[in-house]
């Protein structure tokens, strides 16, 4: 599902190149649950913007379902995320002026599907949110806005979901819970997850781990 072959990310700091990730191959079997872990500043969080195509590598190839997404113009880029890929954010980015509903059902609007209605419905209950639909992100718990996040991040069948932190604005309860959801999901639908966490513990809860720190992967199980 993933390839990433010798990919790296150096930007300029001042006048000094400064190097954020250095020369990775790695490869994520469709249907693999992968944890990408590391302390603050490891790199965790630039590799997963790079196997999104929301930033472009240094040097190497990314593909995505036997893609080349480094190849890609930005409208092409685009089509790729919004067919493929499901993202999930340490700070939900859900739009405050809509309901919970909304949320999740403009993005399958936006897609063209004729049943938007009945998906996000049913995709709330998958999160255990029906009874919260109809309210707004300013009517609902941490907790709760991550799971319409996640939700939303389903809203288009997606067959890879990428979760950046996302237990990280949560208390232990409502994280283990996100992390339970993820877990549900990558279960019943197979999809395959990337999540980005600094916590050890969740990690351990996936199939695969890749540790990095200061922009090299130091451990992989």
């Amino acid at each position: 599902m993933i390839e990433l072959r010798d990919v790296s990310k150096t930007v300029v700091s001042g006048t000094e190149p400064l190097t954020i990730l250095h020369p990775l191959t790695l490869t994520v079997p469709r249907g693999q649950f992968t944890a990408i872990v590391g302390p603050s500043g490891s790199g965790k969080s630039t590799l997963l913007g790079l196997i999104a195509g929301l930033d472009a590598p240094s040097s190497g190839s990314v593909l995505i379902d036997g893609v080349d997404i480094t190849r890609l113009d930005e409208d092409a880029l685009a089509k790729l995320r919004g067919e493929k890929i499901g993202f999930v954010f340490q700070f939900f980015h859900l739009i405050p002026s809509l309901t919970a509903y909304e949320n999740v059902a403009v993005p399958i609007e936006i897609a063209g599907a004729a049943d938007a209605r009945a998906r996000a419905e049913a995709l709330l209950g998958e999160v255990g949110l029906t009874g919260r639909a109809h309210h707004y992100p300013s009517q609902l718990s941490g907790g709760e806005q991550q799971r319409v996040a996640l939700a939303r991040a389903l809203a288009n069948d997606p067959s890879l979901v990428l979760a950046d932190e996302p237990t990280g604005n949560l208390d232990s309860t409502n994280g283990r819970h996100i992390m339970d959801l993820l877990r549900r999901i990558h279960d019943t639908r197979r999809t395959t997850v990337v999540l980005v966490t600094h916590d050890a513990e969740l990690a351990r809860l996936a199939d695969a781990r890749l540790v990095l720190r200061d922009g090299r992967v130091v451990e992989r199980s």
